[in-house]
């Protein structure tokens, strides 16, 4: 079957047989459905602050996965973040704002730390405030007394308080009388979420009050979040830079295939319009297009793309840009033998005897019939696009701005992932890469058995 009788429709028909085709598209429909959800499940906010270190401040450092805990016989403390308080106002002489968050801590260990994060809004008075825990053991122990700083104008303040600060250490040892032994001011953590009787974890249920004592009924709480340091973290656990890497994980589906998509296509579309007009022209521009073809191809790619990215600039657009430079010369020469081939067709002549110009000729009769090709070149394509960028971005070469997979794997070498035994810094993003490659390789093998009458069909 020659490349001007294949259809689409014959094309999906044979492309609905083959087993390796089904299985790279079921992987692709995967990564797109992963890309949806981190537009529509994750903020762009996260995206932007990916390289602001205080926007992850409360994350713990280097903590594994939390379901890494189904195959420990210890469970590790969960980093808890509790950021949607149940709130309750009373209204009095004073405004009292209480926000209460409820957790369950079921690990065999103790918390490393817990942390009060708040920002109030307020003028003149200063506002009180006053943190409590309840236990499972229904004991309420007071953890702090803060008076925020006096405000002569209207300000918004936003404050953190640790455990390991001494307003806290001091309220702890103060209040936990029941204890028979000394309390430390470095056990006050373990203290809180520990038996009366026995230094051991604590486990149930456990409540934490925060009451902000307002003078100004124009005063107002704004936000508030509750820490509890742990151990284990989310899906994909976090790096160095406290960074949740489901986020960057996520976000680097659609990041990968735009770049593969775009770099791919546009690549592809440039080469075969010009094999195209170089094999229909032939002749002096046949030599000349192809000479010119020989030369790009000949350069040394990586290292002048090293050098584009260190000189230009390093954004996702021109790495797409750099990737097109190169991208097109392969798919010239096989689209120019092709266009030799029809172009002596009965048809292509009739085309010229009635008098077409060269371009309807090439755009109407010619290009439509490389199109099967054409979609099965971009599928092979992609790949190549996806590796280049995640080498670039490994090489500290890519856009910082953006969680690419390579840019997370260059963070992870960077900061000695692999010898220090973090893997799930390493082998997710190095696993996608490989899937969404393979998910194009199988459909572009697939296709190409289909349009190529060559090969043996899958």
């Amino acid at each position: 079957m020659s490349y001007q009788s294949i259809s689409l429709t014959y094309i999906w028909a044979e492309f609905r047989r083959s087993r390796v085709g089904i299985a790279g598209l079921a992987i692709l429909l995967i990564l797109i459905a992963v890309s949806i959800i981190a537009f529509t499940s994750t903020p762009l906010e996260r995206l932007k602050d990916w390289n602001d270190p205080s926007a992850w401040t409360f994350y713990p450092r280097s903590a594994m996965p939390a379901w890494t805990n189904l195959f420990s016989s210890s469970k590790q403390p969960e980093h808890l973040i509790l950021e949607r308080p149940e709130v309750s106002i009373e209204d009095s002489e004073l405004r009292i704002v209480t926000h209460r968050y409820t957790f369950n801590y079921a690990y065999d260990e103790f918390p490393s730390d817990f942390m009060l994060n708040y920002k109030i809004k307020y003028e003149g008075s200063a506002p009180l405030l006053l943190l409590t825990i309840t236990r499972p053991d229904e004991d309420s122990i007071e953890l702090a007394r803060v008076s925020l700083p006096y405000a002569s104008n209207e300000q918004v303040y936003e404050s953190t308080l640790f455990s390991t600060d001494r307003a806290v250490q001091d309220g702890i040892a103060n209040n936990l009388s029941k204890y028979r032994f000394p309390i430390s001011r470095d056990a006050t953590v373990t203290a809180v979420f520990s038996s009366y009787e026995e230094r051991r974890v604590m486990k149930g249920a456990y409540t934490v009050e925060v009451r902000f004592f307002l003078f100004d009924e124009r005063d107002e709480v704004l936000a508030s979040k509750f820490i509890v340091g742990g151990k284990v973290y989310g899906l994909l656990g976090t790096d160095d830079l406290r960074r949740d890497l489901s986020i960057g994980l996520i976000w680097g589906a659609p990041i990968a295939l735009f770049i593969g998509i775009s770099v791919a296509s546009i690549s592809v579309l440039i080469g075969m319009v010009y094999g195209i007009i170089s094999g229909y022209k032939g002749g002096s521009t046949d030599e000349v297009m192809m000479r010119a073809n020989d030369v790009v191809y000949a350069l040394p790619a990586l290292p002048l793309l090293i050098l584009l990215a260190v000189s230009v600039g390093r954004s996702i657009l021109l790495i797409v840009a750099y990737l097109i430079i190169f991208g097109w010369v392969g798919i010239a020469k096989v689209s120019r033998s092709i266009a030799l081939q029809i172009k002596s067709l009965a048809y292509v002549e009739a085309a010229e005897l009635m008098g077409q110009s060269s371009i309807k000729i090439i755009f109407r009769h010619i290009f439509p019939q490389l199109l099967p090709y054409t979609f099965a070149s971009i599928a092979i394509s992609v790949p190549g696009a996806i590796i280049t960028e995640a080498g670039l971005s490994f090489l500290g070469l890519g856009d910082p701005t953006m969680p690419t997979w390579g840019q997370i794997l260059h963070d992870a070498n960077l900061y000695g992932a692999a010898a220090r035994g973090l893997w799930w810094w390493i082998v997710p993003p190095g696993l996608m890469i490989a899937l969404t490659g393979l998910a194009f390789v199988l459909i572009g093998n697939a296709l190409d058995a289909i349009v190529n009458p060559r090969l043996k069909r899958l």
